[in-house]
């Protein structure tokens, strides 16, 4: 699967149902885009797998030796409210009211995809999570890819 991008400004209406944008759907295989499972993040956001990588992760965590403690309670919790999701006919899709809440999520929402998973967050988290990350985010990239070299600067060197 390519990797998902973009950020993505929708709204959720008063039975909590969210339209899927366009522009988002078109960068999933066609087999893709009907079926999801959400669950929480690890922050106070919601993630949205597309069920066949949704697939992949179960496969993931069934490798994981569930006699060890730690295993056990990450399983758990990562599958805690896991829900799958069908997109209907005018392309919205149902998020159970347990999980809006979690993520505090009303009606403005921010859907955030990357890699091959979409975020979803509100906007006000969203955007205070942003904001709060901005002047670490330097020390980040330093942390995170200043230890790697790529092939270009094998070549300057």
């Amino acid at each position: 699967m390519q990797s998902l991008l973009g950020e993505f400004p929708v709204t959720i209406d008063e039975k909590g149902r969210m339209m899927l944008p366009v522009a988002l759907v078109k960068q999933l295989p066609a087999a893709s885009r009907k079926k999801f499972v959400i669950n929480r993040g690890f922050e106070k956001h919601l993630t949205l797998y597309p069920v066949n990588i949704w697939k992949k992760v179960s496969e993931e965590l069934n490798k994981l030796n569930l006699y060890v403690r730690k295993n056990r309670e990450f399983v758990r919790r990562f599958n805690n409210g896991a829900t799958e999701l069908t997109v209907d006919g005018t392309n919205r899709i149902l998020i159970p009211k347990p999980l809006l809440d979690y993520g505090n999520v009303s009606k403005d929402v921010v859907l955030f995809a990357f890699a091959d998973r979409i975020e979803l967050w509100s906007e006000k988290e969203y955007n205070k999570f942003m904001k709060e990350k901005d002047e670490d985010f330097a020390k980040l990239a330093e942390d995170v890819m200043g230890k790697s070299k790529s092939a270009d600067q094998d070549e300057i060197s």
